[in-house]
């Protein structure tokens, strides 16, 4: 199992937190806790416009960010928001900032997330802001606040954060399928093995650091992604998705929900939020009217098959791009990013969903500090579905 590798830290910007002090001696409601957010394209809300990468990792120009709720692009891979905003504006919290940025205020919490980056630091290794670098980025916030706000306080606020992460696609697509090197030297069982171990060590990190409330966005059908779609070599037998893409995710999400079900067990005080993203997406993929949507397979925005060459923005090699005339009628925004009305949907399950959908808490149990809805551990096994937080 590959070991968590930790790099050293570039310069980070000192974040502004006078606020702190002031919400923290307000009274115990969901706006107080802060959210701390780690994690790759699905909820980078800018980090990635503060290091040097290439266009594929930014998506801070025209048009993404269209939909007019933000004045210009911010760096998020949606026509919009993502849904980690939408996560915020429940807990009744500002739109989280990203840590690169120097003038982020802090107060509530930081988006470390990064577009391309990995549970494996050699997973778009120099591009992006990889999982360890980015656990490493939270030490200096805990540091900053430490030096604020005093040991106790700053204690408080981790412990009663909540810890939202959405991490793992790039170590499959890029990391392992685009990589016929560690295809070779690993087989897929082993490397799905080896990003589950990372994985799991670098919660513990967060827990040994106080952290006690995650959520996690469970991995989506890959192999559905209009990226992946538009590679396929089998499109005629597999009804266009690229199963073997399909099958590395839901390993991943499987083997994830049994390190949780253990973590529950051993760590003290350990409470978690994990989601079925794979099936939310896939039946919104294949029964698009069902949601409100008319294309489940095609993306808004790029261009040729299914318009899954990633070109949205016309920043890359080819510089051709097709863009639909509304956004919300697709799933998919660009070749791998859902829009922001997926988005929005999804952060609504996460928020309040039933134990069916989410578990053993939802994001909202986690912020008011309910106790878990679930009486019996037949409930997280067997769910009406029969497919229980996959």
């Amino acid at each position: 199992m590959a070991r968590l590798i930790f790099h050293s830290s570039e310069s980070s910007p000192v974040c502004v937190i006078l606020s702190l002090l002031l919400s923290l001696s307000a009274s115990g409601s969901s706006s107080n806790a802060a959210l701390f957010i780690f994690g790759d394209s699905t909820v980078d809300p800018g980090n990635n416009n503060y290091i040097k990468t290439t266009s594929e990792n930014q998506a801070n120009y025209k048009p993404y960010g269209q939909n007019g709720f933000f004045d210009k692009p911010t760096g998020r891979f949606s026509d919009g928001r993502v849904i980690v905003d939408f996560i915020a504006e429940y807990a009744k919290l500002p739109l989280i900032p990203p840590f690169s940025d120097p003038a982020a205020d802090c107060s509530n919490g930081v988006n470390f997330a990064s577009g391309g980056a990995g549970v494996l630091p050699e997973t778009h290794q120099g591009l992006v802001i990889d999982l360890p670098r980015q656990l490493e980025n939270f030490e200096v916030v805990q540091k900053s606040l430490v030096e604020k706000l005093g040991e106790a306080k700053a204690s408080e606020l981790i412990s009663e954060a909540v810890y939202f992460i959405s991490i793992g696609s790039n170590d499959y697509m890029g990391g392992y399928l685009g990589n016929p090197k560690m295809q070779e030297d690993y087989n897929p069982e082993t490397y799905v093995g080896m990003v589950i171990g990372n994985l799991t060590q670098a919660i513990q990190v967060l827990y040994e650091k106080g952290g006690r409330k995650f959520a996690f966005l469970s991995l989506s059908p890959l192999g559905c992604l209009p990226a992946l779609r538009a590679l396929n070599p089998d499109k005629a037998n597999e009804g266009g998705c690229f199963e073997a893409a399909s099958a590395l995710a839901l390993a991943h999400n499987n083997a994830l929900t049994a390190v949780l079900t253990g973590l529950e067990h051993i760590l003290k005080g350990f409470k978690y939020c994990n989601s079925n993203f794979y099936s939310w997406l896939d039946d919104r993929i294949t029964h698009p009217a069902m949601y409100g949507f008319k294309d489940g397979a095609n993306a808004c925005c790029g261009y040729g098959p299914y318009r899954g060459i990633f070109t949205c923005g016309g920043t890359k090699n080819i510089t051709e791009y097709e863009l639909c005339e509304k956004a919300d009628d697709h799933v998919w925004w660009d070749a791998f990013h859902p829009t922001e009305r997926i988005h929005e949907q999804f952060a609504k399950a996460l928020w309040n969903g039933p134990p069916s959908s989410v578990g053993p808490y939802n994001v909202e149990d986690l912020f008011l500090n309910r106790e878990s809805r679930l009486t019996k551990i037949a409930d997280i096994v067997d769910g009406p579905d029969g497919n229980h937080f996959q």
